[in-house]
């Protein structure tokens, strides 16, 4: 491109590439040269209106695919290597920008040979937006203006004529205001006098989108200092779907803190500093809870629900630490498991174990149906319709052995009494139903 005095339109409303002075096109010397000499016979005008720029960020992705070509966008067996983007995971909001431009340009790209796909991208996923857990107090509506506001808690907020006011989010625990630091938020709060309930000021919420003007942002690096990078990143895919609107509520982040602390008290105990692994045979059970893990995580994360895949870690690391499981050869797959979801504590964990390398190269773990199958079932109790308790049956007894166990139970004795069995309904593995009378 040649040099411009400025980067601004023309006095006349050309683009910038107007002002430039060596911008003509001589048909003879094929060579550019000076505007001036511009005759319109064998010297011409250049075209002063650039590509616009989503044209580079539509097409980027076959770039990508070879980016040291200087003969070409892409080479052919470059193309037909990588043919398209796999998956493309962005917000709603680029579907009428990027991701429409970039199926023009693919289109185009892939009429004139350039492309071997005429789709650029094979999967699409649309993330849900994390919404802001707002919060408001209630200010006393008042026309002496040289009197001290005053705000009112939100159980009392209904005797008064009040005004709702966004508070910062971040002087707000579980909807408890800090009073001193409402003050120092806002110096013309400072001589403010408050209403309290139960000697504390509640306030008021509501889930809105995140904005500054709102005063919810939450800020990644403080919930980073108080709970760690690990946390954060779990919190976030625990929310919910990954394509759903979700609310961020800090109050709830305690619980996956609260989990990362019990799945490391399966490898260290911290009050001692004791490494608790071992080289023990594991449990049919503790093998049974693992496997249900790998197969759980192993169907969903493909399917991005991170946050049942998250669901299930939680109920094997409970199950584990009620079995008092310390195998290295429960606890070694455990911490691949966990990688994708807290990477630093399964990279420490991975250290510790004495494995090479880094977990996040780690071979993904595989299930193993034998250690799946149920050798007992719970199935519920009911007399004349209405399910009284449970029993626990083996998983291949048959009805007789089904029928034998509800009589037998103590439990029973107390709904027959001395009435007569009419009926048996058994629905296998789930209920047995007494019809009596």
């Amino acid at each position: 491109m040649p040099e411009v005095s400025q980067y601004k339109p023309t006095e006349t409303g050309e683009p910038p590439l107007g002002h430039a002075v060596k911008w003509a096109w001589d048909t003879v010397a094929n060579a550019v040269v000076e505007k001036d000499k511009i005759d319109n016979k064998t010297i011409f005008p250049l075209e002063l209106n650039t590509m616009p720029g989503f044209a580079g960020s539509s097409a980027y992705y076959l770039r990508y695919m070879d980016p040291h070509n200087d003969k070409a966008l892409v080479s052919k067996e470059a193309d037909e290597y990588w043919q398209n983007v796999d998956l493309y995971v962005g917000g709603t909001e680029h579907a009428t920008g990027h991701l429409i431009y970039s199926r023009f340009w693919n289109k185009f790209l892939f009429d004139y040979g350039y492309s071997c796909k005429d789709e650029p991208f094979q999967k699409l996923v649309n993330q849900g937006m994390i919404q802001g857990r707002s919060n408001f107090v209630f200010r006393i509506n008042s026309d002496d203006h040289d009197k001290a506001p005053v705000f009112v808690s939100k159980g009392l907020a209904d005797k008064y004529d009040t005004t709702k006011l966004h508070v910062d989010v971040n002087i707000v625990e579980n909807d408890i205001l800090d009073i001193e630091a409402f003050k120092a938020w806002m110096p013309e709060y400072n001589n403010a006098e408050f209403i309290l309930e139960d000697g504390n000021y509640v306030c008021d919420w509501a889930i809105e989108k995140m904005s500054k003007s709102m005063f919810n942002v939450v800020n990644p690096d403080d919930i980073t200092q108080d709970y760690g990078a690990d946390t954060l990143r779990l919190y976030e895919m625990f929310l919910g779907p990954v394509e759903m609107h979700k609310p961020w509520n800090t109050n709830g982040i305690d619980g996956c803190f609260r989990f990362l602390k019990r799945l490391w008290s399966l490898y260290w105990n911290s009050r001692d500093n004791e490494w608790l692994v071992d080289d023990s045979k594991p449990t049919a059970d503790s093998l049974k809870s693992l496997h249900k893990l790998i197969k759980k995580a192993s169907q969903d994360i493909p399917q991005f629900s991170y946050n049942t895949t998250i669901s299930a870690m939680m109920v094997c690391v409970n199950e584990l630490i009620n079995q008092k499981c310390h195998s290295k050869e429960i606890l070694t797959p455990l911490a691949i498991i966990i990688a994708p979801f807290a990477p630093h504590i399964a990279e420490e964990l991975w250290e510790q174990l004495g494995c090479e390398g880094s977990v996040c190269d780690a071979q993904w773990p595989e299930w193993d149906e034998k250690y799946l199958v149920e050798s007992q079932v719970q199935m519920a109790v009911a007399f004349n319709g209405k399910t009284r308790f449970q029993i626990v049956v083996a998983a291949d007894a048959d009805n007789a052995a089904i029928e034998s166990a509800v009589k037998a139970d103590e439990r029973s004795a107390k709904y027959i009494g001395d009435k007569t069995i009419r009926k048996i309904i058994i629905v296998p593995k789930k209920m047995i139903n007494l019809v009596i009378g």
